[in-house]
């Protein structure tokens, strides 16, 4: 039966291993997959999912203007769907791939971030936590060893930012993954000063 998957973590997590670990599994059973990441993200090249252990493979790539059901339903039907960077999906596109698995009957397997920097869901993600099927978590460490669970976006000064535009495209050296408590030591508790107003 086919299902709307998402896989999320935070930064540096694996979730690029892991999609083109499954998507290698279908094509050695002799199965032909789809993969599609956000056009967005180019640190390896436009259209490549890239791993940090070296690995990467062509992907086709998606822009917020792209009409993902529409694109699936006219190319040769998959065995599966691979969506990396999913967090930069619009919530019509998740919709759009909701229609994939239930009028086509074709698994999607999502896998992208969960939180933004600010502690916040990004569009995609939220969408994806409300209509996906199943939900993995990919789990990763903070410095402390315990699961993180948050992100930190190092400014120049390679300081923690607490403000700025949600997308900046980057890897280790921007981003840090924490578990909550050292999120909000390093970024400043966001809801202590309105508790404190009450």
């Amino acid at each position: 039966m086919a299902k709307l998957y998402f896989h999320y973590s935070t930064m540096n997590a694996g979730k690029s291993t892991l999609l083109l670990q499954a998507a290698h599994n279908y094509r050695e059973r002799g199965m032909e997959v789809m993969l599609i990441t956000a056009a967005l993200d180019d640190r390896s090249g436009m259209g490549v999912i890239a791993s940090r252990i070296g690995i990467s493979e062509r992907a086709e790539t998606f822009t917020s203007a792209d009409d993902l059901f529409a694109r699936i339903a006219a190319a040769p039907p998959p065995a599966c769907i691979f969506i990396d960077e999913a967090q930069f999906l619009t919530e019509t596109q998740v919709w759009q791939l909701a229609r994939v698995v239930d009028d086509l009957r074709l698994p999607v397997m999502c896998y992208g971030l969960r939180v933004d920097f600010r502690g916040g869901l990004f569009p995609g993600s939220a969408a994806l936590l409300a209509l996906a099927d199943e939900m993995r978590e990919i789990r990763t460490i903070c410095h402390c060893g315990k699961k993180a669970t948050m992100v930190v976006r190092l400014g120049p000064d390679d300081q923690p930012m607490r403000e700025g535009e949600q997308v900046q495209i980057g890897g280790n050296e921007t981003y840090v993954s924490l578990c909550r408590r050292h999120w909000r030591e390093a970024v400043g508790d966001p809801i202590a000063p309105a508790l404190a107003s009450r």
